[in-house]
This record gives C-alpha cells, sequence and structure tokens, in this order.
C-alpha cells in the first residue's frame, strides 16, 4: 500500500487513510532518514484517532504515552538514541510492543531482532518534489 503526502496542508487526510488500513494491527515500525517526516506523520495519525495532548518526538524519553479520547493509549517511541539494546530491554519493551495499544515506532532498526513478528514496516521517502511517499504492507 502506498499513501503520498502532497504537503503539511494534506498530512491529515494521508493520516486518515494510513488510519483506515491499520486493521488489527498494533505495533508500526517507521523507518525513513532524518528529516523524512517521520515524528510529523506519527503526530497526524494520533491527532486523527483523538489524541488531544502535545504529541511531541520522544527523543529523549524514549517513549510517549497518549491517551484517546476512548481512554485507550498510543505508545510513541523514538530509538535514535539507543546505544545497546539492554536499554530496551530495561524499559521493559514487552509491557509495550504485547499490551494491545497501538505502537509507533521511530528508528526501528535499531531494535529490529525485538520487533514483534507481525510488526508492520512503514517506509517514508522524501521525493524530489517535497512530497512524501509512505509504503506499507
Amino acid at each position: 500500500m502506498e499513501i503520498k503526502i502532497q504537503s503539511l496542508d494534506t498530512i491529515r487526510e494521508s493520516a486518515r487513510e494510513f488510519i483506515n488500513h491499520i486493521g488489527e494491527h498494533k505495533v508500526f515500525a517507521f523507518y525513513g532518514k532524518m528529516g523524512a517526516g517521520k515524528t510529523t506523520f506519527v503526530k497526524a495519525i494520533c491527532e486523527e484517532l483523538g489524541v488531544e495532548d502535545v504529541i511531541t518526538s520522544p527523543t529523549f524519553a524514549i517513549v510517549n504515552e497518549y491517551e484517546v479520547k476512548d481512554s485507550s493509549l498510543i505508545y510513541h517511541f523514538d530509538f535514535y538514541r539507543i546505544k545497546r539494546l539492554e536499554e530496551v530491554y530495561d524499559m521493559g519493551y514487552e509491557d509495550y510492543f504485547y499490551s494491545g495499544a497501538l505502537c509507533f515506532i521511530e528508528w526501528p532498526e535499531l531494535i529490529e531482532d525485538l520487533l514483534p513478528d507481525d510488526a508492520v514496516k512503514v517506509n517514508i521517502e522524501e521525493k524530489p518534489d517535497g512530497t512524501r511517499s509512505v509504503i506499507f504492507e
């Protein structure tokens, strides 16, 4: 499946399209270069799902927890600063990944061996014209 993000003005429409294809999946691993728009797209998805909290990159916290209007939770991870897998074990990643809550993971290549087998890989790529392409299984 491919979704185009034409601009920041249309990112919420692209997020809605993504949400329509989530299905029963819970863990989404977002791949893309620095500046590709991973955090911005995750933010748009969370907003479309009804998160009213301020949504920021969890770069320093590693994980941010957001509550949705229906009281369900979304976990947003950023593993960019992880130096050793032990850090991920210590934070209790399994409690998050297998909680049944939606999990959006940035920089999953650093913890790939720990991803659940059914994690959906999402690639975000910036095109030469400034648009983004979101490709997932």
